[in-house]
């Protein structure tokens, strides 16, 4: 079964998926929306679930550094009520501290451009909330 990955900001939404096995997260696209627009938000990932035939949902979850639950995460959560209401999938929320800038890191490593960066990041950042929840599968 293919899983997806999501990393959702305000903006826009990053998208990975899983291979068949569920052993790789690669990434797949990052979508802009309207600021704060949660069905814009459904939409995109709505269409990846039914390109790559998807049996389970992964959302990232930004909680602060102390582990408390901030208003991104609460924006998050209505998401996820919102994916599991339309989709009938199993939603799965995994602690994204900090990818962003693993993704950030990753891409400096690979000295892309700044604008090569930020075009990428939100796309690498899913696939790292993602192959954090297979690894640990």
């Amino acid at each position: 079964m293919k899983i997806i990955g999501i990393d959702l900001g305000r903006r826009t939404v990053g998208i990975a998926i899983s291979d068949a096995l569920e052993m790789i997260a690669s990434p797949v696209n990052t979508y802009r929306i309207r600021e704060n627009d949660l069905q814009g938000a459904l939409e995109c990932v709505k269409i990846v679930i039914e390109e790559y035939g998807v049996g389970k949902i992964v959302l990232g979850l930004p909680k602060n550094m102390n582990g408390t639950i901030g208003p991104q995460a609460q924006y998050c959560l209505e998401f996820k009520k919102m994916l599991e209401e339309e989709t009938k999938l199993e939603v799965i929320m995994v602690d994204e501290r900090m990818t962003s800038i693993m993704a950030n890191n990753a891409m400096l490593e690979a000295d892309l451009s700044r604008n090569k960066r930020k075009q990428n990041v939100d796309k690498i950042a899913a696939s790292i909330i993602l192959q954090s929840y297979l690894d640990k599968k």
